[in-house]
Order: C-alpha cells, then sequence, then structure tokens
C-alpha cells in the first residue's frame, strides 16, 4: 500500500532528526511507499528512509492549500496512493488544501488531531482565537473523512464530540513511540561531581520556548523554591523564540548558578543521559497531545510533574505514578520542593511511572499505528 501524509511538520524537511523522522524509520516499514508534503523549507524534495519522499512548498504559507492541492494531485497521478492523511490545525491550510484533493481524487483520508491550540488553557490571544476556530470549522473537515485520529482517550475527543464530531468517527490511536533500547533508566551514577542520589540537576524541562509550554511559569517556581534551596539547578533542553527573554528573566532574577541550557540535543541518546542526571521532569504546558518527553522521563524512572493536558490525564494518578500541578507558580512550587525533600515519595512515583510507561513500547504502538490504518482499507 501506498500513503500520503499533509503534514505541518517542518522539522524533517530541514534535516532534523526528531520525533517525526524516528517514527518513519519504523512506519515506513508498513507501506511501499510513503509521500509527505509539508510547508515551506530550504529542501524541496528528497528522500529518508528508503521509500519515504518528502514535498516541501516552496510558496509561502497562505499558499500552502494550493501547493497541497497541486503537489497532492501529481503525487496521485504518479503513484496512486491508496490513503492520504491530513495533520489538522489551525489556521487550516492543511485542511483546506487536503479537502480540495479529496473531492478531486475521492481516496479515503484520515484527519489526524493531535491537540486543540489553546484547549484546556491558551497561552495568549493567538491560542484563544484558534480554539474558537477549530471549535466553530473542525465538524466540516471531518465530515468527509472516514476517520478522525486523535491520540489521548479523554481531552481530544470531549472537545471534537462538543464541537460536532460523530463520536463514531472519532477513532484513538496513539502517537507515544518511546524506545526502551534508548530510554531508560541509568544504572551508575552520572559523575564524580553529582550529589549523593547521583543526579547532575534537580529538574529537567524539554520543549520548544514558547508560551504554551508553561516555561515561563516554570522559572517564578524556581525563582520561588531557591529562597529555600540556594543551590537548585534546573537544566532546559530545546530552544526558541522565548531564548532570549528566558535569558533576561534569569539575569535579572540572578539565577545563572541555577538555570542551564543545553539546546538542541543532536540524539535522542543525549536527551536520555540528561534525564537520567534529573531527579524531577517538570512540564507545565497549556495545551498538549502528549506531552512525549514526560513519557521519556518517566521511562528513566525520572518522576514528572505535569499539568494536566493531553495523554497525562489518561495514564496519571496524582501521588502515584505522577503529580498534577497547576498553572500557577506557588502550587509549582510547593510540588517541586515536597518531591525534592521525601526521596520515598519521589522513588515510589519514579518506580510507578516507569511501570506505566510500558504499553508505548516503540515498535508494537507504531504497528498498530500502520495496521490500524491499513485495516480502514480492508473493511471499506
Amino acid at each position: 500500500m501506498k500513503l500520503l501524509m499533509i503534514s505541518g511538520d517542518t522539522a524533517l524537511a530541514q534535516g532534523k532528526k526528531g520525533p517525526f523522522y524516528y517514527m518513519l524509520e519504523e512506519f515506513s516499514k508498513y507501506w511501499r511507499r510513503i509521500d509527505i508534503i509539508c510547508p515551506k523549507t530550504q529542501q524541496i524534495v528528497f528522500n529518508v528512509h528508503n521509500n519515504v519522499y518528502v514535498h516541501s512548498s516552496d510558496k509561502l504559507k497562505i499558499f500552502q492549500p494550493w501547493f497541497i492541492f497541486k503537489k497532492g494531485l501529481e503525487i496521485y497521478r504518479k503513484q496512486k496512493f491508496d490513503l492520504f492523511t491530513i495533520h489538522s490545525y489551525p489556521p487550516f491550510y492543511n485542511d483546506i488544501g487536503g479537502l480540495k484533493l479529496y473531492k478531486k481524487i475521492r481516496i479515503p483520508y484520515i484527519l489526524e488531531i493531535m491537540h486543540i491550540n489553546g484547549y484546556p488553557k491558551a497561552s495568549g490571544i493567538k491560542e484563544w482565537i484558534y480554539k474558537i476556530l477549530t471549535n466553530k470549522f473542525i465538524n466540516h473537515f471531518a465530515k468527509r473523512s472516514s476517520v478522525v485520529r486523535v491520540i489521548n482517550y479523554k481531552q481530544v475527543p470531549e472537545f471534537l464530540i462538543n464541537s460536532g464530531v460523530s463520536k463514531d468517527k472519532i477513532k484513538i490511536v496513539p502517537a507515544f513511540y518511546i524506545d526502551f533500547d534508548i530510554f531508560k533508566p541509568q544504572e551508575k551514577p552520572c559523575t564524580r561531581t553529582s550529589s549523593v542520589q547521583g543526579k547532575k540537576y534537580d529538574i529537567v524541562f524539554s520543549g520548544r520556548l514558547v508560551e504554551n509550554k508553561g516555561i515561563s511559569l516554570l522559572l517564578g517556581a524556581i525563582k520561588n523554591v531557591k529562597v529555600q534551596m540556594s543551590n537548585i539547578k534546573l537544566i532546559i533542553i530545546g530552544d526558541g523564540p522565548l531564548r532570549n527573554k528566558i535569558q533576561k528573566f534569569i539575569k535579572k532574577n540572578k539565577l545563572q548558578n541555577n538555570i542551564e541550557f543545553s539546546g538542541w540535543l543532536p540524539k535522542n541518546e543525549d536527551v536520555a543521559k540528561i534525564y537520567n542526571q534529573s531527579k524531577i521532569m517538570v512540564m507545565p504546558s497549556f495545551n498538549e497531545g502528549g506531552p512525549r518527553v514526560t513519557l521519556e522521563a518517566m521511562a528513566c524512572k525520572v518522576p514528572v510533574l505535569t499539568s494536566r493536558v493531553g495523554i497525562m490525564l489518561d495514564i496519571i494518578q496524582d501521588g502515584e505514578n505522577g503529580m498534577f500541578i497547576d498553572w500557577e507558580v506557588k502550587d509549582i512550587a510547593s510540588k517541586i520542593t515536597l518531591l525534592l525533600k521525601d526521596e520515598n515519595l519521589k522513588n515510589k512515583i519514579a518506580e510507578n511511572g516507569y511501570q506505566t510507561i510500558q504499553q508505548f513500547e516503540r515498535k508494537k504502538v507504531i504497528e498498530n499505528y500502520a495496521r490500524t490504518y491499513q485495516n480502514l482499507l480492508y473493511s471499506a
């Protein structure tokens, strides 16, 4: 079978080996060919994993719907793909182009909704508007799809049903692929300079430095915790548009000795190493499908403090295999302090989280993803 994916991911087309790249490494084994249409990057067409072809637009985003239609039609005439997917999110360039393509070729498509921008909480006016737009228009794009794929059990399905999407059309297919050969507990302490517990960092944060990740709340919490724990140490994995703002906050509040940046790390092994050097992961995201990074940390037996978003609502039992935090600096600070001081609680959460995460073994989850889509065609 052949598959077309209309994606909003540009990291792959930029040559980055991120989550999408590693997912395709296994996913591509179940298809004769996969073509991917994505927004504008410097590389226009190239190949990865032997049978995956990436087609990047050479136009501005506002022209993306037209590019998707023309390129999708061109690929179909050459390759006769059996199924296509649309990564759906505001302002719906993918949806508009994909729907136009469907009306022309009448090949079944699957709408993939990873999370709802601005829900359960918006990080600003833009996300608030996007949430309103999704509520108003998502059913229009979902009506002609064979299936609406979501990746968590509660948050997104509830929103879609309230927006008019048929409950029968929604199918839950998880998108969290954890490689346990990489993300696993480290057996020995990291370095001679590590703490008694063998950890270099008290807290790790991993993600793009943007407003919806809640990084500003975490920084405020670190400032508060420092009053009691002067040597508190946070490592930030990632980069993004808020980097300069964060650095100004660090300087203003004299946190230079408390916060360290690693930037983007080239390999998953590098990320796993830092997780294993950390006592706690904190993720105060406003809206997410996952977040995937919390699952990776749990696989390394790192206890997580997380906001009530995405897959976290489905798997976290508060105080047992993780802890929920509010979008409030004082709450985050108090729970960081509690977990760092209570070794028994920290160890219990770490062990239970590790057991919980075993359901997301990479190869099994990706096989389920591929087989589910192929079975749609068999049953059609």
